[in-house]
C-alpha cells in the first residue's frame, strides 16, 4: 500500500488477533439485558411441561366429536393453574381455557364456537379432528436442550426464553471497561463556555454511546490538555480505573501538537500500527500498554465515529466472546448517483437511503463529505464503501454499504 498505509482489513485483523474473552460473572436475569452469554444455556424444564390447550373450549375425546350433533356430558372445568383432577371417559367433556392442562383421557379440543350448551351437557355443532388445538408436552423445548449458545447477546427474546427455561441468573462475560480520553487544548465539555479558540467536545460522548451499545462499559476520562504532564496523568487515571481498552481521541499524528503517541510510548506502549488506508480515519493508532489495548482515534468527529464502528465495535464484541465479531456486516445496495473513481484509500462515504430497487436499498451519497461535519453523518443511513482504486461508478450500479444503525447495537 502506498505511503505505508495499512489496508483496513489488515488493520482489523491485527486489532482482533489473540483477543482473549473477558472473564465470566453471574448476574440476575433481570440485569442481563445486553450482556453476552459466557456458557451454553440449557433448559431446566420441559415447556410446556404437560399437554395444554391452545384455545378456549372443551377437552374431549376425538372419537366422540368426529361428527356434528354429538351430545357430551359436562363433568368439570380446567383452567390455567387449576387443572381438572379426574379423567375423561367416553361421552364426557371438560370445560377448558387457553393454557390449561389437558385432562387425562382427552386428546382433542372442541372450540367453544363449535359447541352449544344444553344444561349439564354440550352438543357439537361442527366436527373436530382428533388432536385439534392440543399443545403436546415439550412442544417448545425439552429439559436439557441447549437453546442459547455461549457468545449469544441477550435481548428481549433471549431473556424471555431463558426465563421460560427456569434460569434466575445467567453466566455472562464481564463488560470490557473502555476508557475514553479526549485530547486537545481546543476542547471544552458541552454546556461550558468555549474560549475564543475553542470548540465543544462531541467525539468522546458519541464514542461512549457506541461503546455502551456494543456491550462495553464506557469510562469517561475527561479532556487532556496538550502537555505530556496532562497526558501522563490521564494514562495513570486509565490504569487506576483498570480499563481494558484505552481510547484516545485526537493527537495521534506526529505534528508538533500531536503528543498522544509520544506520551504513550514514554509509558511503555508497544505500537502495533498507525495510519490506515481509509477515508475518513487515516491517522488511526493501535497498540498495547501492559494488559491494556490502545486505540487512538482521529480527532475529526466523523473520522472518530466511523473508526469506532469499524474497529472499536468489533474489538468489544471479540472481548465479549461473540463468535461473529469479525463478520462482514456490509449489505448490498445500488447507487442512487454516479461516483468518481477512488484513489488508494478505502472510502466510507456518508449516504442516505432513498428507495429500493430489486429488493436492495438505493443509496445517494451526500454532496459534502468533510470529516468535520456531524450534521451530514446524523442525516445518513449508511456508509457506501468504495474500495481502493475503484473505477467510476454510474447510478444504478451495485455497491456495498455499512448500516449506521450498527452503532446503536
Amino acid at each position: 500500500m502506498a505511503d505505508g498505509l495499512l489496508p483496513v482489513a489488515d488493520a482489523l485483523a491485527r486489532i482482533l488477533a489473540d483477543v482473549p474473552p473477558m472473564p465470566a460473572e453471574t448476574v440476575p436475569i433481570a440485569e442481563a439485558r445486553g450482556r453476552t452469554l459466557a456458557a451454553d444455556c440449557a433448559a431446566r424444564r420441559t415447556q410446556p411441561p404437560f399437554p395444554t390447550t391452545a384455545m378456549d373450549g372443551y377437552a374431549v375425546r376425538g372419537a366422540d366429536v368426529a361428527t356434528a350433533g354429538a351430545r357430551l356430558r359436562l363433568i368439570g372445568e380446567s383452567a390455567a393453574g387449576h387443572g381438572f383432577a379426574g379423567r375423561i371417559g367416553p361421552g364426557e367433556a371438560v370445560r377448558i381455557f387457553t393454557g390449561a392442562p389437558l385432562p387425562e383421557g382427552a386428546d382433542t379440543i372442541l372450540i367453544q364456537e363449535h359447541a352449544r350448551a344444553e344444561g349439564g351437557a354440550i352438543v357439537t355443532t361442527e366436527a373436530a379432528a382428533t388432536g385439534l388445538f392440543v399443545r403436546r408436552a415439550g412442544l417448545d423445548f425439552a429439559e436439557g436442550q441447549v437453546l442459547l449458545a455461549a457468545g449469544r447477546r441477550l435481548g428481549a427474546t433471549e431473556l424471555g426464553l431463558a426465563a421460560a427455561m427456569n434460569h434466575a441468573a445467567l453466566a455472562v462475560r464481564r463488560r470490557p471497561r473502555v476508557g475514553i480520553l479526549a485530547t486537545g487544548d481546543e476542547l471544552v465539555m458541552p454546556g461550558e463556555t468555549p474560549g475564543p479558540d475553542q470548540i465543544v467536545a462531541s467525539n468522546n460522548l458519541a464514542v461512549a454511546a457506541a461503546v455502551e451499545a456494543a456491550g462495553g462499559e464506557a469510562v469517561m476520562l475527561g479532556i487532556a490538555a496538550d502537555t505530556f504532564g496532562a497526558l501522563e496523568a490521564s494514562i495513570a487515571d486509565a490504569r487506576a480505573h483498570a480499563v481494558d481498552i484505552l481510547v484516545t481521541i485526537g493527537g495521534a499524528s506526529v505534528g508538533d501538537h500531536d503528543l498522544v503517541q509520544s506520551a504513550l510510548a514514554r509509558e511503555g506502549m508497544t505500537l502495533g500500527f498507525w495510519r490506515i488506508a481509509m477515508r475518513p480515519g487515516k491517522p488511526l493508532m493501535f497498540g498495547t500498554l501492559g494488559g491494556m489495548r490502545l486505540l487512538g482515534l482521529p480527532g475529526n468527529p466523523v473520522s472518530s465515529i466511523v473508526c469506532a464502528l469499524i474497529f472499536l465495535r468489533p474489538l468489544i464484541r471479540a472481548m465479549l466472546g461473540q463468535p461473529d465479531a469479525a463478520a462482514d456486516e456490509t449489505r448490498p445496495a445500488r447507487l442512487g448517483a454516479a461516483m468518481k473513481a477512488n484513489d488508494e484509500r478505502q472510502d466510507y462515504v456518508r449516504a442516505r437511503i432513498t428507495g429500493e430497487d430489486g429488493g436492495v436499498p438505493v443509496v445517494a451519497p451526500h454532496a459534502r463529505q468533510d470529516s468535520s461535519m456531524l450534521s451530514t453523518l446524523a442525516a445518513s443511513d449508511a456508509l457506501i464503501i468504495r474500495a481502493p482504486h475503484a473505477p467510476d461508478a454510474a447510478a444504478g450500479m451495485p455497491c456495498r454499504i455499512l448500516p449506521l444503525n450498527l452503532l446503536d447495537g
